[in-house]
């Protein structure tokens, strides 16, 4: 699994996305018309979620996905502001994620998952720059290639699709590990022909992409200035392969199509997130593997430091506070910390993350008293909610934070983290038989529909409560449906 996010190119990549030698995904077969109605060249949106759904229950494991809750909330909140505005209405809502990896690039998987390289962000000079490549890989989201790349495959030589089909429904019955058979079907099957995105695939993308940014308030140009950029860099390392510009090929047409497109618009005043300067941070401060990396790091971070102003001054002051707590250097941190906090009061929940973390040092009733104060001023950032939850575990009152995390998971039912952060108390506690829920809650979000079905025998198993047992009956049989729909929906493509 290790690879299979680093080879998924920019152009909504699959196969490549999943394993070692396996050839990059399907794009746009030339031969599809860009938009349209769903058609027999289509997999059904149910199929091209249960897809998506099954990859990134694998895809998590990868030690390159990177599963902090306010860059994936940043992320995902800025994909699907522009998704609100696509020319027509997509099949799958839009999940954005981070993968560590220094590389300018971006991929999309099925059903509406896209994956945005921390090189990407760390490399983008404005929030609308980052929008530009967002709104682009959503304009493909929005003409279904991927869902047309897979079922022209299956409807040709159809040997990587059933090579997939045939993992996930090993996943689905769980067996064995999904990326090493997608690995094994991969390597034994050498797919002569590969589809690429057409060039008009390409330019509609670009079109929609650039409705999409001008109404939801982003400065057009950004996908420009991206894009230009892109176009030097590949041409300063030409043949090093691996960028986004080698699986978008960036074409002067294409360049001055969305020159011509821009040209004579009204000017967009775009308010940018301060957000997005404090995860362009995180992910400059995640992606530095290594000593050199972070001294380089430092430099830059110094440098923006002593040149801007305002909340890009109190990024940077929030990036050498990080890298100094994380040498070791806590007295260095509280002091970075406190004059970004200066330059921009309440700029972002990061600034408060962190200070929840500096106060831990101090002890464990500082860093209650820090997350109270956090939460109060974030009630909408996971990441501050998760910091909150933690505080309160260290702290010892796994009640409260029992109860804090059952409102969170409320809250944000879709972010499985939340979950398993519950089992760990409620296990404290000694309440088995909720623990083992909460895990089969977990691992039902991340789709590993087996895994959350022995959690939730264990939890009978355990249970003496009649109507608790009558409860968990019944989740394990909608569970065990989901899972019998799942394999009929995929049994088809598999040959």
């Amino acid at each position: 699994m290790r690879t299979w996010m680093r080879r998924a190119g920019a152009g909504l990549g699959l196969a490549g996305a999943l394993a070692a030698g396996v050839p990059p995904a399907w794009g746009q077969p030339m031969g599809l018309p860009s938009m349209g109605a769903a058609s027999s060249s289509e997999l059904s949106p149910a199929v091209e979620r249960t897809l998506g759904q099954a990859i990134m229950e694998q895809g998590r494991q990868d030690p390159t996905y990177i599963g902090d809750l306010d860059i994936n909330q940043y992320l995902t909140a800025l994909g699907r502001r522009l998704a609100a505005h696509a020319p027509q209405a997509l099949a799958q809502d839009i999940t954005v994620f981070a993968v560590r990896d220094p590389s300018i690039n971006a991929f999309a998987l099925p059903g509406g998952y896209i994956g945005v390289h921390s090189g990407l962000v760390v490399g983008a000079q404005s929030e609308s720059e980052l929008a530009g490549v967002l709104a682009h890989e959503i304009g493909h989201v929005m003409q279904r290639h991927i869902a047309r790349g897979i079922a022209q495959q299956s409807q040709g030589t159809g040997i990587m699709v059933a090579s997939l089909i045939g993992a996930l429904l090993a996943a689905l019955a769980g067996q064995g590990d999904l990326a090493m058979g997608v690995a094994t079907f991969g390597q034994a099957a050498a797919i002569d022909r590969q589809l690429g995105f057409s060039r008009g695939a390409e330019q509609e993308a670009d079109r929609a992409g650039l409705q999409m940014m001008r109404q939801a308030g982003f400065d057009p140009r950004g996908m420009l200035a991206m894009f230009r950029r892109l176009m030097n860099a590949s041409r300063l390392n030409e043949g090093t392969g691996g960028g986004y510009a080698s699986t978008h090929p960036l074409s002067i047409q294409r360049l001055s199509d969305i020159e011509n497109r821009i040209e004579g618009q009204p000017a967009v005043a775009a308010t940018p997130d301060p957000e997005f300067w404090f995860v362009r941070a995180r992910l400059a401060l995640i992606q530095a593997r290594d000593h050199a990396d972070r001294q380089r790091l430092r430099q830059t971070l110094r440098s923006e430091a002593r040149d801007l102003q305002g909340v890009r001054q109190a990024a940077a002051l929030y990036g050498l506070a990080s890298l100094d707590k994380a040498e070791g250097d806590l007295a260095g941190a509280r002091a970075q910390l406190a004059q970004a906090q200066q330059s921009a009061p309440a700029a972002a929940p990061q600034l408060d993350m962190l200070a929840i973390q500096l106060a831990g040092a101090q002890g464990p009733a500082a860093a209650v008293d820090a997350s109270a104060a956090a939460w109060k001023r974030w009630p909408r950032s996971q990441g501050v909610a998760a910091e909150r939850a933690r505080a309160l575990q260290k702290a010892g009152q796994d009640a409260a934070a029992a109860d804090f995390l059952q409102a969170a998971a409320r809250q944000w039912p879709d972010t499985p983290e939340f979950q398993k952060l519950l089992a760990t108390s409620l296990q404290r506690l000694g309440r088995e038989v909720e623990a083992h829920e909460a895990m089969a809650s977990y691992f039902e979000q991340t789709g590993a529909l087996p895994t959350a079905v022995e959690h939730l025998q264990q939890a009978r198993t355990l249970s003496k409560d009649f109507y608790a047992q009558s409860r968990l009956d019944m989740r394990i049989r909608a569970l065990r449906e989901r899972l019998d729909n799942q394999r009929a929906l995929l049994e088809p493509f598999k040959k």
